[in-house]
């Protein structure tokens, strides 16, 4: 599952970016990736563990949620179960 936030650019800055991923991982445990930066230049990426997918789910769609109060806008999802906008 991938979804990808942006906020819409001003004048005189690049627009910046969030993307959000869920994956499992080797242990059978799932994996939060937020990667967040400006579009064209330097990005930080942080990940999360989670023990099952609900709890991994619970995390994407409350950090989807805080971006878009802050004004991003979701402009990509893919995965059969992307969560859809609030």
């Amino acid at each position: 599952m991938r979804l990808f936030l942006q906020q819409r650019p001003d004048s005189h800055d690049a627009p910046r970016f969030v993307q959000l991923m869920l994956q499992p991982d080797l242990l059978g445990g799932w994996e939060l990736v937020r990667e967040t930066g400006q579009m064209g230049g330097r990005s930080t990426v942080r990940r999360e563990q989670f023990l099952d997918q609900a709890s991994a789910v619970a995390a994407l769609e409350h950090a989807r949620d805080q971006q878009l109060k802050r004004g991003f806008q979701l402009t990509f999802a893919q995965g059969s179960d992307a969560p859809k906008n609030p």
